[in-house]
C-alpha cells in the first residue's frame, strides 16, 4: 500500500497548519485548538464533518509521523498557489504565536517555510512582522 500524500490545496493548507503546531515536537492541547479554529472558518473546511476534518488530520498525522516534518511540508508546499502561499504562512505563524512562546525550531520552522512557499523575502517578512504586531502584548505594563 502506497504512502499517504498530501493531494489538494485544502490537504495542502491543513498540512502547514499541522506542521506550525508541530515543528518544535510537540503538539499541545492549546495549539491543537488554535490550530482547528484557524481551519474551521476557512472554506472548505467550515463544511466539514467531525468526522471528515478527523479523517483529515489523521492522514496528515501519518504523513508527518511516517514520513517527516520537511516531507509533509514539502508536499504541501506543491500544491499551494499564489495567495494560497501567503495566507499559509501567515496562518503558520498564526498558529506559533498561540501560546505566546515562540522556540527556536518554530522560529527556524517559519524561516524555511518562508524560503519554501517562495514569496520573496520581503513580502515574507510582511506577512510575519504583522502576526507578530497582532500577538504583541503591547497592553502589558
Amino acid at each position: 500500500m502506497a504512502s499517504p500524500s498530501v493531494e489538494s490545496a485544502a490537504e495542502a493548507f491543513a498540512a502547514i497548519a499541522l506542521a506550525a503546531v508541530a515543528c518544535d515536537g510537540e503538539l499541545a492541547n492549546l495549539e491543537i485548538r488554535a490550530l482547528r479554529q484557524q481551519l474551521e472558518f476557512r472554506t472548505p473546511y467550515r463544511h466539514y464533518s467531525e468526522k471528515t476534518m478527523g479523517d483529515l488530520l489523521d492522514r496528515l498525522l501519518a504523513i508527518l509521523r511516517g514520513e517527516g516534518l520537511s516531507t509533509l511540508v514539502t508536499q504541501a508546499v506543491s500544491q499551494l498557489e499564489g495567495a494560497q502561499r501567503e495566507t499559509a504562512l501567515a496562518m503558520a505563524a498564526n498558529l506559533i504565536h498561540a501560546d505566546h512562546i515562540q522556540t527556536p525550531e518554530e522560529l527556524s520552522f517559519l524561516s524555511q517555510l518562508a524560503e519554501q512557499l517562495e514569496l520573496g523575502a520581503e513580502r515574507a517578512t510582511q506577512i510575519l512582522e504583522v502576526i507578530s504586531v497582532l500577538h504583541r502584548d503591547s497592553l502589558a505594563g
